[in-house]
């Protein structure tokens, strides 16, 4: 048949997790006092869509523990069951082990029994509770669920499109669960069958009209049809509706069992089909194949800017239809550079939207109120550094809530609201991005983080000012929690935060107001593909230093430069003096010229550096190629790129080097 099943179970589980996180934020609005219906229905669909689809690809687990979820979900939908703190903590719960369970089965896995068996248990405990109504008023008001009662029977009409085998789902599968419902009377459609001369095996040309007959609720009917739905002509009546209509549309010719089908199917539900296939303007390509356009792409933008240097040394006048397509070049580049990158921007709301849970669990555990604000969902940022950014966020956030964050009775004695906030908000500057994470809570304590750090073995000079106390938070194994729980305690967590913003180019600061709360700040690059920099001569070689680290450059002046302790040299900067470092002495190149050199001064995480260059040549924006996968990894080297003479230039660390730069006194 040629069906690529593997492409087809990648897109399952993607689709399935997808699937999941909507159900889990469907939940946490619930639990937030959210009662619109479209939640509730959009809860039900997407756990109906996960069991639909574990069912054609023969995931039974997977479907078997689904379809319990459902039933549950479904009480609630139809209001027999009253929502409560502790139904959305084991639904919750659930959701986990059914995210678990597929990743068993997507790395072609078998899950342990007695996990599958744990999980339909704490349904089977569910169920078997007495559902309280959420308004027993209501209740007692209320019309007849939507859910029909089981009828005689059923009949239907299932004409597959030509594609449906491409999609990995087999008719003769569909027919044989409806055989298992009841006693079914099939009638195959031979209307699109071809002649054998034109026949393709790999589409699907019968139809078929079927008569179901049992006690069987419609529910159980449309289940066997719920991964094709959008891939069939599909009619389905009770045998009594199905035979009046039959009778009323019957004329004294013969109508072929297929148009009798088509006559008794509901005229809307194809069109409301065809509508939602044609606003949905979206395709899914593989991560892999949008970064080897972006590859691509960059060296497109090398090409052109070679391009450009070799045209320096030209007469415009004698060349102008070639300088003018150089422009064009030029621009045209940039634009498929900017509409490339643009492909694996995706909004921060992909990360902000797992932190609802994060803190409704995190403030469980530690029995506080705190209520969860975004902001700034729809800002944009590239999936790479999304995906590296989730977990140090992640950890900011449980230390906000652990730390930061008061009990109700501290709270109320400080004379705040009992309830805790916590605010995630992003927001563009310039090429970068920043976000943050803030609370109303105590504030950090000055003199516990001294004790902690000293603790550790730091010097800390009793005069630090506070901004660089609240700093030694990211020194390694420092902690200032009382007892170690399972979110905090154990000394590890905001170094490595730290260390991992800074590998994507990033920077991190904290302030603190004692009694009102503490904001984490991080600034990161949009992307990890291209970077805006300075480039900088240092004896025969170009060094490229990332501009969201430049503060400025000057010219110095040779009183303002001081040798002190041996070799360490500082520089005054209006009144403030900078520990200063040569470029030459870091990457050994050629001697420096120390009465022309010009200084350029650097901040990263508060520290500031001064550094000593050759030359500035110009603000530029490059194409950044990753060191350790054609090279190994420099200490002191971010990267690489190539200039447009073909040169390669290195790409400075500038958080390697304030790290390693002596501290000034």
């Amino acid at each position: 048949m040629g069906i690529d099943f593997e492409r087809l179970h990648a897109i399952f589980f993607e689709e399935s997790f997808e699937g999941l996180d909507a159900l889990e934020a469907g939940l946490l609005k619930l639990d937030a006092g959210d009662r619109d219906p479209e939640t509730l229905n959009a809860i039900f669909r997407a756990a109906h869509s996960i069991k639909g689809g574990a069912g054609t690809f023969g995931f039974s687990d997977v479907a078997n523990v689904t379809h319990a979820l459902e039933t549950l979900l479904d009480q609630l939908r139809d209001g027999e069951r009253a929502v409560t703190p502790e139904l959305i903590t084991s639904l919750l719960e659930s959701v986990d082990g059914l995210r678990e369970l597929l990743s068993i089965a997507r790395d072609g896995n078998q899950a342990d029994p007695a996990f599958v068996s744990g999980l339909r248990q704490v349904f089977e405990r569910l169920l078997g509770e007495e559902p309280a109504a959420a308004a027993e008023q209501t209740a007692a008001n209320a019309p007849t669920p939507e859910t029909p009662a089981p009828t005689g029977g059923w009949q239907i009409h299932f004409q597959p499109h030509e594609h449906m085998f491409m999609t990995g789902n087999d008719p003769l599968r569909i027919l044989q669960e409806l055989q298992r419902l009841g006693d079914a009377d099939i009638t195959a459609i031979t209307g699109k069958l071809p002649p054998l001369s034109e026949l393709d095996p790999e589409k699907a040309y019968l139809g078929w009209d079927i008569k179901l007959q049992g006690e069987i609720c419609e529910e159980a009917v449309r289940d066997v049809f719920a991964w094709v739905e959008d891939d069939c002509d599909l009619s389905i009546q009770p045998l009594e509706s199905a035979a009046e209509t039959e009778t009323a549309d019957a004329t004294p010719a013969e109508t072929a069992p297929a148009e009798q089908a088509r006559a008794a199917a509901p005229a809307t539900a194809p069109a409301a089909k065809k509508a939602k296939t044609s606003s949905d303007s979206s395709i899914r390509v593989s991560v892999d194949k949008v970064d080897s356009l972006i590859n691509l792409v960059g060296e497109l933008v090398i090409t052109q800017a070679m391009l450009k240097q070799m045209s320096t040394g030209l007469d415009p006048t004698d060349h102008e239809q070639m300088m003018a397509g150089l422009e064009t070049l030029e621009r045209n580049t940039r634009e498929l550079q900017e509409a490339v990158m643009s492909v694996r921007m995706l909004p921060m709301q992909f990360v902000f939207s797992r932190f609802p849970r994060v803190v409704r669990d995190a403030a469980g555990k530690l029995s506080k109120k705190v209520n969860l604000v975004t902001e700034g969902e729809g800002t944009e940022l590239d999936k790479g550094v999304i995906e590296k950014i989730t977990d140090p966020l992640t950890h900011i956030v449980r230390n906000a809530v652990d730390h930061g964050i008061e009990s109700p009775a501290e709270r109320k004695a400080a004379g705040k609201s009992e309830t805790g906030t916590l605010t995630l908000k992003a927001a563009h500057q310039g090429g970068h991005i920043v976000i943050e994470v803030s609370d109303d809570g105590g504030g950090l304590k000055r003199d516990k983080i001294i004790a902690s750090a000293r603790k550790n073995g730091l010097e800390i000079d009793d005069n630090i000012s506070d901004d660089e106390a609240y700093q030694l938070i990211f020194a390694p194994g420092l902690s200032t929690a009382a007892e170690v729980t399972d979110l905090s305690g154990r000394g590890v967590g905001m170094d490595v935060v730290r260390k991992n913003i800074h590998e994507l180019g990033g920077q991190v600061h904290v302030t603190s107001e004692p009694g009102k709360g503490t904001k984490v700040c991080i600034r990161l690059p949009l992307t990890l593909a291209i970077l805006d920099g300075m480039s900088v001569k240092v004896g025969g070689e170009i060094f490229i230093v990332p501009l969201n680290y430049i503060i400025e450059s000057l010219q110095p002046v040779a009183e303002n430069i001081k040798t002190i302790t041996g070799s360490q040299r500082v520089i005054r900067v209006r009144g403030e003096y900078l520990p200063l470092m040569s470029l030459h002495d870091i990457y050994s190149t050629a001697a420096a010229n120390d009465e022309n050199s010009l200084v350029v001064l650097l901040e990263s995480d508060g520290r500031k550096l001064a550094v000593e260059v050759d030359e500035l040549l110009g603000q530029q924006q490059v194409v950044i190629k990753n060191l350790e996968s054609n090279y190994r990894r420099v200490h002191g080297v971010a990267g690489a790129t190539i200039l447009g003479d073909g040169r390669v230039a290195l790409i400075v660390d500038v958080p390697a080097l304030t790290e390693v730069a002596p501290k000034a006194a």
